[in-house]
């Protein structure tokens, strides 16, 4: 990051739903040139949390201000340098691309006579320039999202905040989507939240982890990948033997059988049987196709940090990407 200047800095924060407290005196700050994402389950109180940050949803107690300007002494001049996409994008379908996001311009308070040259750069930077004179009901899921994204950037905001921004879209849409979002981490400041655990290494410069209305973790993506660190190998042997003859091997900690070909063998750190599985499989023809060795997934991490097994990320999903629920359109619930 060139620039280390904050441009968000909430100190704090808390709110309750009736009696429940929701968010815990949490303290988040974000930097210029900085993509964060705000990892956490359903309920975990992310989206309340963005709607803290946005101004959509008063604190119970704390501060934020905004490149220096308090959102709750001067929320005109502090929403001013925000843009925000929420899960659902705030999109008036009857209008035309270039017509709805002409008014979320002036809506912005733009000059408009600077409107015209925001609006062109706009679309350009977002992959509109088919689709600008589409009515938005007719564009599909993934260029709506786009739209969504525009009319958040298109007053250039020094902090971009994005709710779920891939949420139901194709691989083929969330790689644009991500690699939008990136572009954005180059001149503003991005937070976002997500149950994408690719997203997170993919996009994110650092993470932090929400639960039960706490950051419990922050750190860079890539550091937050060694904890917990594993020891072992994803093991393919086209003739594999008996899941017994595999955990008897010296230094082998755990067997697990993912396929009826591969495996995922753990072993102690300071006894590596990578050379004796070679051997082994050799001598006994298992005919070994694959022999890699294992890093920590961010499903692990979350499970070491948050130390809950039961809410683990599910595998399999749609787009290849493993997720922090079983139902990523489920809406968060205080």
């Amino acid at each position: 990051m060139s620039n280390a200047t904050t441009t968000l800095s909430a100190r704090n924060l808390t709110r309750r739903f009736g009696n429940r407290l929701i968010i815990h005196d949490l303290t988040l700050e974000l930097k210029r040139g900085e993509v964060l994402g705000l990892l956490g389950h359903n309920g975990a109180g992310k989206s309340t949390t963005l709607q803290m940050l946005t101004g959509c949803l008063l604190p119970g107690s704390g501060e934020i201000d905004i490149c220096g300007i308090s959102l709750q002494k001067k929320p005109a001049l502090a929403k001013a340098h925000i843009g925000y996409l929420p899960e659902t994008p705030p999109l008036y379908r009857e209008l035309g691309v270039d017509e709805y996001l002409t008014f979320a311009a002036r809506l912005r308070g733009m000059k408009p006579s600077d409107v015209n040259d925001a609006l062109t750069q706009t679309i350009m930077r977002c992959g509109l320039e088919s689709v600008r004179k589409k009515i938005i009901s007719t564009l599909s899921k993934g260029y709506q999202q786009r739209v969504g994204i525009a009319q958040a950037i298109i007053h250039r905001p020094a902090v971009i905040i994005l709710d779920e921004p891939t949420v139901g879209l194709d691989p083929a849409q969330i790689r644009d989507i991500r690699r939008l979002i990136r572009e954005l981490g180059d001149t503003g400041s991005v937070i976002l939240s997500t149950h994408l655990l690719g997203e997170v290494e993919s996009v994110c410069d650092r993470v932090e982890i929400m639960h039960k209305g706490r950051l419990i973790y922050g750190d860079s993506s890539q550091r937050m990948k060694q904890y917990g660190q594993v020891t072992g190998y994803t093991v393919t042997l086209r003739h594999p033997p008996a899941l017994s003859e595999l955990q008897a091997i010296p230094g082998v900690t755990s067997v697990e059988q993912l396929s009826g070909t591969q495996f995922r063998l753990l072993h102690e750190s300071g006894n590596n049987p990578g050379g004796l599985l070679l051997s082994l499989a050799a001598e006994r023809d298992w005919q070994l196709e694959q022999l890699t060795p294992l890093s920590a997934t961010l499903e692990d991490v979350f499970v070491n940090i948050t130390g809950d097994e039961t809410t683990a990320p599910a595998r399999g999903t749609p787009g290849g990407a493993p997720l922090l629920c079983s139902d990523p359109s489920a809406e968060e619930k205080p």
